[in-house]
C-alpha cells in the first residue's frame, strides 16, 4: 500500500519540479489530472495523448524519481443538462480513458455527473428527499433515463481500453454515498467502482470503515483518495451541516476539509488502512489537499507524515498462532 499524492496542489510548480519534491518526501505514486475541475497543469491531454515522445520523457522522469502514477483524474459532469457541457465533459473523459491505457494506468477518477430534474431544465438538479412527489419523479428520470444509460456507455468503453472507472462518492452529483455507488456498478458493470475519499462521507455522518467494508466485499473501490474533514459542532447544532457558507469563511462553516490528521487523529487512520487491507485493497493513497488552513507544501507534508506511519509496507505473513 502506497502513499500517493494528487499534484493538482502543486500546480504552481513545473512537472520535473513536482516529482522530484514527492519524490524527496517519500511518496511512491502521483495521481495526475487530465481536465475538467481539476485542470491540467501537470499533464496536459493535447501533450500527451498519441504523443509517443511526450509519454516517454514522462515515463523517464517517473522512473527517475522512483514513481508510478496511480490514477488519471478528470472531474466534471458529463450528464449536465446543457448539451456543450455534458459534450465537453464526456469528451474529456473519453479522452483520458484512452491516455490511461496508453500510459499503462488501471483507473481514471471522476465524478459520477448531475443530470437536471427534467429534459427541459437546464440547471443540475441534487435530490435528497422523495418528497414532493415530482422530486421522486425527478429523481428516477436522472437515473432510469439519463445516468444508467450514459454510464452502461462509458463502462464498455473503458472495459475495452482496460481502465476502471473510479468515481467519488460526492455531494452535488448523482452518486454520493456507497449504496448509490453499489447501484450504478449494478447497472452497468465491474469497470465502475469508487474512487473512495472519507471527506464527503464523514459530514453526512457516514461511517467510513463501514462503508469501506461494504464496497469492499463487491471489490467495488477502484482507488483511493486520502483527505480529511472536520465538522464544527458548534455551527453545526445551529444550521446542520448542509452548509452554503463560502469554504474560506471557515469560522462559519458547519464543517471544512482538513490535511489528513487534523480532522481525525492517527488511530482513525490506522483503522481505515486495516480497513482497506480487511478488503484487499493494496493500491494508493492519494492525498487530496484541500485544506484552506494550511499551505498546499505544509499540508501535503503533514499528511505524508501521518499516512507514513499508517500505511503497511509489507504483506502478511501466515497467521502461525491460528
Amino acid at each position: 500500500m502506497d502513499v500517493g499524492v494528487l499534484t493538482v496542489a502543486l500546480a504552481d510548480k513545473s512537472i520535473e519540479d513536482t516529482l522530484s519534491y514527492l519524490s524527496d518526501l517519500g511518496v511512491g505514486a502521483v495521481e495526475l489530472a487530465c481536465g475538467g475541475f481539476v485542470g491540467n497543469t501537470h499533464l496536459s491531454r493535447k501533450e500527451y495523448l498519441d504523443e509517443e515522445g511526450a509519454q516517454s520523457e514522462l515515463q523517464s522522469l517517473l522512473v527517475e524519481n522512483d514513481l508510478y502514477i496511480s490514477a488519471l483524474a478528470t472531474h466534471n459532469n458529463p450528464l449536465h443538462p446543457v448539451k456543450e457541457r455534458a459534450a465537453e465533459a464526456d469528451e474529456e473523459l473519453r479522452e483520458t480513458i484512452r491516455l490511461a491505457r496508453q500510459l499503462d494506468v488501471d483507473a481514471v477518477t471522476t465524478f459520477s455527473g448531475l443530470p437536471a430534474g427534467d429534459q427541459d431544465d437546464s440547471v443540475p438538479n441534487w435530490i435528497t428527499a422523495p418528497w414532493p412527489n415530482e422530486h421522486h419523479e425527478a429523481h428516477e428520470y436522472q437515473w432510469q433515463e439519463v445516468a444508467i444509460p450514459y454510464w452502461q456507455e462509458i463502462e464498455t468503453y473503458a472495459d475495452d481500453h482496460g481502465v476502471d472507472i473510479a468515481i467519488e462518492m460526492h455531494p452535488n452529483m448523482l452518486v454520493y454515498e456507497p449504496h448509490g455507488m453499489l447501484e450504478l456498478r449494478e447497472a452497468t458493470g465491474d469497470r465502475i467502482g469508487a474512487n473512495f475519499d472519507p471527506s464527503h462521507l464523514l459530514w453526512q455522518n457516514i461511517d467510513i470503515t463501514s462503508a469501506i467494508r461494504l464496497l469492499g466485499k463487491e471489490d467495488a473501490i477502484h482507488h483511493f483518495h486520502a483527505k480529511d474533514t472536520k465538522v464544527y459542532d458548534a455551527n453545526a447544532r445551529e444550521k446542520g451541516v448542509l452548509d452554503t457558507t463560502p469554504y474560506t469563511d471557515e469560522i462559519d462553516r458547519s464543517w471544512i476539509f482538513r490535511s489528513i490528521g487534523y480532522g481525525h487523529g492517527e488511530a482513525f487512520w490506522k483503522d481505515v488502512v486495516s480497513a482497506l487491507r480487511m478488503v484487499e485493497y493494496d493500491g494508493t493513497l492519494s492525498i487530496e489537499h484541500e485544506d484552506s488552513l494550511t499551505s498546499s507544501t505544509e499540508g501535503l507534508e503533514k499528511a505524508i507524515d501521518v499516512l507514513g506511519r499508517a500505511v503497511f509496507k509489507s504483506n502478511p505473513g501466515d497467521a502461525y498462532w491460528a
